[in-house]
């Protein structure tokens, strides 16, 4: 199967319109249309129901949807790959404030590997990461659980504490420590970590959050109350803001996380380093 049908496919399915699709595309819709009949007669699944008046995927059209993204996604990280190859470099993704205070030290060890490559740091915005990796534009990226690892590996570097971030004058800082209960925020057992960041994934969806400069804003002016990883406030000192200890949050774990695919020698050293340093600062 050659790649033009399933962006055709991909196109329409995403714009559930051939009209829009076409524009999209930059090509008609007729041979659009016949492309998409041809997919169909190839594949002997129908991959849309369609209407005068609408266009909606079938079963098989889902299925096939999420996998042609996969299969775009890796060809076009495969080209990139190849495109960076002829200038030997290793691309780490950081979000500016995620590196658990580890970064300055793993890029020290690093260079004194045999296998160590230059590295170009690739600043990410929230949960920018993982599609990075997919797409081929960066070699390793560090990042806090959990995360999306289709199509990647992890190792854990480092494990820290969740302290609570409060705003100045909360009734909850005469507290030395509080609870998740306290602070309105859920707790589960079998999926804790996993709670806290669609919570967290909500406050910056809802706020349009760019940094860690605009959610400690939020905080300080008592919009909202999160959990961030101890070393992130360590760093981050701010006169309206108070952390303090949350003894039943689950901890921060720091990973970091490579394309299944790579067999690349100098990202191999860099795991290696990065969970060497982030054990000896456990």
């Amino acid at each position: 199967m050659e790649s033009r049908p399933l962006r055709y496919f991909v196109a329409v399915a995403e714009e559930l319109n051939f009209a829009r699709a076409a524009e999209r595309l930059g090509i008609s819709a007729p041979p659009l249309s016949r492309a998409i009949r041809n997919l169909e007669a190839e594949l002997g699944v129908t991959l849309f129901e369609r209407t005068t008046h609408s266009v909606a995927l079938t079963p098989a059209g889902t299925v096939l949807l999420a996998e042609a993204r996969t299969a775009l996604d890796a060809l076009h990280a495969a080209g990139r790959r190849a495109q960076r190859a002829a200038e030997p470099k290793l691309v780490l993704a950081v979000k500016a404030d995620g590196d658990g205070g580890l970064l300055e030290s793993i890029l020290a060890r690093y260079a004194a590997e045999p296998e160590a490559e230059p590295v170009t740091i690739r600043l990410s915005g929230w949960r920018d990461q993982p599609n990075l990796l997919r797409r081929g534009e960066a070699d390793a990226a560090l990042i806090y659980e959990p995360f999306d690892r289709t199509g990647l590996d992890a190792e854990p570097v480092t494990v820290e504490s969740r302290l609570a971030a409060l705003p100045a004058g909360h009734p909850l800082t005469a507290h030395d420590r509080v609870a998740l209960a306290d602070l309105g925020l859920p707790r589960t057992e079998h999926d804790a970590q996993g709670c806290l960041a669609r919570q967290l994934d909500a406050i910056v969806d809802r706020y349009a959050i760019q940094d860690l400069a605009q959610l400690l804003k939020l905080v300080e002016l008592g919009d909202i109350v999160t959990l961030l990883p101890e070393s992130v406030c360590a760093r981050y000192p701010r006169p309206g803001v108070e952390y303090r200890e949350v003894p039943d949050a689950p901890p921060a774990t720091l990973s970091i996380a490579w394309p299944q695919q790579s067999r690349s020698r100098a990202t191999a050293a860099l795991v290696r380093t990065a969970t060497s340093v982030g054990g000896a600062h456990g």
